[in-house]
């Protein structure tokens, strides 16, 4: 070999080795860019709890803070529920980014958000309520402490379990402390403990506001001494016949007719609650704040459906009302402004939008739509219309400004002008 012929050589080698270094740099740089995501999720929360979207007589300031910072989404839906535990099917489709008819409750055969983020070289954590079996747990979520597998339980006496190294569910144990805290406890934790260069994914699922309705006695007077208004549209009772969802266990804590007190009593505790988890939203988010997360993290904040509490003459979930599917949604972090849009949205949306932030591919058989694109202004809304459905009982259509409900069981209609 002559000397251009090695000169040659080397030089081309070195060029390679120089491509190579810059290619790994540059994906490397990619990765470390990526946002962490804290998917903060309460259970039962009506639209109509956070003082920033409009109610005075609740206190939210911590939810407030995420509303002045972040991008709001006012007209929020769960789609519906095939059964009374609205929230399963409602946490199935936020997992999954598909409707309720379109997946099993157990969510066996769905690519969740956590996995799907998982293989993609985010480190994924849980605390708070799994309502879909431990398996789909699993699949998820690579760390975990203070796990809920169940659908409701006393706020001081919660069972749970954490996930080992070994990827076993151990620890099994009755909580010590308020549900909402030790929910926080753990992401407290995690966030605080956090050194990995791979961004994370960390799912805190409350029990809070979901009854029994029982905050801790500061919160509770709180409201019992400046006590919230009935809701606009309270009813003594339901005007017909539902079903056999007037005798489901949501809607027998308390008698028939409704009273005034009851409610009054009901909601005073309610917003106990939303308030105690307000100030436990506070702690994380302060955690977050004095971290080295906190330019690269972005909060989501939503609840799996709303609640009656008194409007309609119901007390719970099992309809199409506003009040029953309306939930909170807010996006707060690095590169969403600061605003609000009424376009029409649902909570399976949650997966294309995180997908669409985060940089990987969404999954192309998703009901959702990427709602980043409001907040881009690249859209005005996602859908011209909003469907819901509960059981075979009830079906809705509304638009931006009337809505349709139909029962037809019954063959009744209402039509209402929002």
């Amino acid at each position: 070999m002559n000397l251009r012929a090695a000169f040659l050589i080397s030089l081309t080698a070195l060029v390679l080795l120089s491509w190579e270094g810059c290619t790994t740099q540059r994906e490397e740089m990619s990765f470390s860019l990526r946002p962490n995501i804290l998917f903060l999720f309460a259970d039962d929360q009506r639209a109509d709890t956070i003082g920033a979207w409009g109610n005075q007589h609740i206190r939210t300031p911590h939810l407030d803070s995420l509303v002045e910072k972040g991008f709001s989404f006012v007209s929020n839906y769960n789609l519906g529920a095939n059964g009374g535990a609205v929230c399963v099917p409602s946490r199935a489709m936020v997992n999954s980014g598909l409707a309720f008819f379109r997946v099993q409750d157990d969510l066996r055969g769905a690519k969740l958000l956590p996995e799907l983020l998982r293989e993609n070289g985010y480190t994924t954590f849980a605390t708070g309520k799994w309502h879909n079996q431990e398996a789909s747990w699993l699949r998820g979520f690579q760390q975990g402490k203070n796990i809920f597998f169940g659908g409701m339980s006393d706020h001081t006496r919660v069972p749970l379990v954490d996930l080992s190294q070994e990827g076993a569910l151990v620890n099994e144990r009755t909580g010590d402390g308020f549900s909402s805290e030790m929910f926080a406890d753990a992401a407290i934790e995690f966030i605080e403990g956090y050194e990995e260069d791979e961004p994370f994914y960390a799912y805190v699922a409350f029990t809070a506001p979901h009854d029994p309705r029982q905050p801790p006695l500061k919160f509770r007077e709180m409201y019992y001494s400046s006590r919230p208004p009935l809701p606009g549209n309270f009813m003594p009772q339901h005007p017909f016949q539902l079903g056999n969802w007037l005798t489901i266990r949501d809607e027998v804590l308390a008698g028939w007719p409704r009273t005034e007190e009851t409610i009054s009593d009901q909601l005073a505790e309610y917003y106990g609650l939303i308030t105690h988890l307000d100030t436990q939203i506070g702690r994380i988010l302060e955690t977050l704040g004095n971290s080295k997360h906190a330019e690269n993290t972005v909060v989501i904040y939503a609840a799996d459906h709303g609640l009656a509490v008194g409007s309609h003459g119901l007390l719970g979930k099992q309809s199409v009302y506003e009040h029953s599917q309306k939930c909170p949604l807010i996006f707060a972090g690095p590169g969403i402004p600061n605003g609000k849009s009424a376009a029409l949205t649902y909570l399976l949306d949650i997966f294309p939008t995180v997908t669409s932030l985060v940089g990987i591919d969404t999954p192309e058989n998703l009901d959702g739509e990427d709602l980043s694109a409001i907040w881009k202004a690249e859209e005005v809304s996602v859908r011209e219309s909003l469907f819901l459905a509960f059981t075979d009982q009830m079906r809705s259509i509304r638009d931006d400004r009337y809505k349709l409900i139909y029962y037809p069981q019954i063959n009744y209609r209402q039509l209402f002008n929002l």
